[in-house]
């Protein structure tokens, strides 16, 4: 596989570390840095701090673990191995597990996909906002490609429940700002896929892509990508980045003209 030069992966570690912060206080482990969220959203995690070259130790890593703990907070890392080999050893010898995913990096000549007639780019004071935010805790609930169980049904009462938690007002305020957009597939009223990049300057990542289990296999996470990609194009944007969640998933973002820039981990507590 073509790897892109050093400079690409050195411009996606100055957007890890800015992103953060525009919802999160970053706090200070020497060669790690915690990001805490601040308000309602998907809670952030440790990563190497920007610039250091030293090692990491087992000890470092224990450190932030603890501080998450007393936080409430996921005990979760995030980095790119090629940027940061020696971190897995560490984080391993910890009590973690690592996860590998796909880093791709959009081709500055890819072609614009055609856009799909149930997408659409939420603006702020959009009516289904929440419910689009909502979508990905029932995608991710059950990963993977498959179609699954979960529905409309489901979908309706995860929106219920979820109903004033914070979440939409606080993305509405981002979008507002430019810091965030999000795209949706709809259905007979509802959202079956969303997903999100946030740009900062030049550079978007984009996230948090999933689909109703039930509607898998249509092609709405291929579109909501697509749907982003044009609109972060639009807004100026030259890079444009994602984490796949497998090979699979990585080979379909491969037909918008993503290509492998590395290795992105992910250290969680092994699962029970």
């Amino acid at each position: 596989m073509s790897i892109p030069p050093r400079a690409t992966l050195d411009g996606l570690e100055h957007y890890y570390d800015a992103a953060p912060r525009s919802s999160a206080r970053a706090e200070d482990f020497g060669p790690l840095t915690l990001f805490v969220r601040e308000g309602a959203g998907w809670p952030f995690y440790a990563r190497p701090t920007l610039g250091h070259v030293g090692p990491v130790t087992a000890a470092d890593v224990d450190a932030v673990r603890a501080r998450q703990r007393a936080l409430g907070a996921p005990e979760a890392f995030e980095w790119v191995a090629e940027v940061s080999p020696g971190l897995r050893a560490a984080v391993e010898k910890s009590g973690l597990a690592v996860h590998e995913h796909p880093l791709m990096v959009l081709h500055a000549d890819a072609p614009a996909a055609d856009p799909h007639p149930q997408v659409r780019v939420l603006d702020a004071a959009d009516p289904l906002l929440h419910a689009a935010l909502v979508v990905p805790h029932l995608a991710f609930a059950a990963p993977g490609t498959g179609v699954g169980e979960a529905g409309p049904a489901e979908l309706a009462a995860e929106i219920t429940s979820r109903a004033g938690d914070g979440r939409a007002e606080q993305v509405a305020e981002r979008i507002r700002a430019g810091r965030t957009a999000i795209a949706a597939a709809f259905e007979d009223g509802l959202p079956l896929c969303s997903g999100m990049h946030n740009p900062v300057g030049a550079v978007t990542e984009i996230v948090g892509v999933g689909t109703l289990p039930s509607a898998r296999r249509r092609g709405l996470g291929r579109a909501v990508t697509a749907a982003l990609v044009a609109d972060a194009r639009a807004a100026g944007v030259t890079t444009v980045f994602l984490s796949a969640g497998d090979t699979d998933v990585a080979r379909m973002y491969a037909t918008l003209g993503f290509r492998p820039a590395g290795t992105a981990l992910i250290a969680e507590l092994p699962h029970s």
